[in-house]
């Protein structure tokens, strides 16, 4: 059981800082993460990640750049002892960078109202975020992907994807091909799900737009049909009592989109929850 969690925050949404969901990481220590987190017995401490000062302003350049960052932010936390929570704007460098950073890791649970299994080829929107499963799996950005120390390719049967409900046609039909799999929130819970096998090292991926919007609204791109916190602690109590949750991404959390403060505090909530729970395992 690691000591202290290191909050590993990036403030990107599209290689923008402090836009749209990039303002989420920020928000929610502004709004006092850090003391909830102590307050649980997880003394937290924290690091903000930057693009590099001669990155040229592109978003697939910084998301890449970024990726490199956290690698080495999350090593580190992993060296010192303490458990690397990533706080991102965006899905894809957060995953990328956890999973380098981690090293040798077997598993991804992935919690998304989306597949982000578009490729440049598949998607119609041209959001880089919308391609992470498939980029950590190979199926795009593969000479980037070599850029960043420790990363290695996840094979599809290693990721579980949870309450996905929001895909493209051509992304819908290139998941069913695949060999990930995706599961309700009963597959998670239920001890005998394929999900995982006792303690393996894994990597959790929380996108919070998995949330239902009547939890709050995380961001511009939830949609109704997803999962309550209680629900969703109810899925990380099974898989920290099954797995080992070596590092783990709280991402696309957008203030903006937050208009009665109920999505903050679900968000904060689910970040303390989840630290929580990987503590004590």
């Amino acid at each position: 059981m690691a000591n202290l969690t290191h909050i590993i925050a990036v403030p990107y949404d599209s290689g923008r800082r402090g836009d749209r969901m990039g303002a989420g990481p920020l928000r929610l220590l502004e709004a006092g993460l850090v003391d909830r987190l102590a307050r649980a017995g997880c003394p937290a401490r924290v690091s903000i990640v930057e693009t590099s000062s001669t990155l040229w302003p592109t978003e697939i350049g910084a998301a890449f750049d970024l990726a490199r960052q956290i690698a080495a932010r999350v090593a580190e936390a992993l060296t010192s002892g303490a458990f690397p929570l990533i706080l991102s704007g965006n899905c894809l460098p957060a995953a990328l960078g956890a999973i380098a950073g981690a090293g040798d890791l077997p598993r991804v649970v992935w919690f998304d109202a989306h597949g982000d299994f578009n490729t440049p080829e598949s998607t119609v929107s041209g959001f880089l975020d919308g391609m992470a499963v498939a980029t950590i799996t190979g199926h795009c950005w593969r000479a980037l992907t070599t850029t960043i120390d420790g990363f290695s390719i996840v094979p599809e049967t290693a990721v579980t994807l949870v309450g996905a409900r929001d895909l493209d046609p051509l992304e819908a039909k290139a998941l069913a091909d695949s060999e990930i799999a995706q599961l309700s929130l009963a597959g998670v819970v239920d001890t005998g799900s394929p999900v995982v096998t006792r303690k393996r090292s894994t990597y959790v991926h929380l996108d919070l737009d998995v949330l239902d919007p009547s939890e709050g609204a995380m961001n511009g791109y939830a949609v109704p049909g997803g999962i309550t916190r209680s629900q969703l602690n109810e899925a990380l109590h099974a898989i920290v009592g099954r797995e080992h949750v070596r590092v783990a991404s709280v991402t696309a959390f957008d203030p903006a989109v937050d208009r009665s403060n109920s999505s903050l505090e679900a968000a904060l909530s689910v970040c303390a929850e989840l630290v929580r729970f990987a503590q004590t395992e």
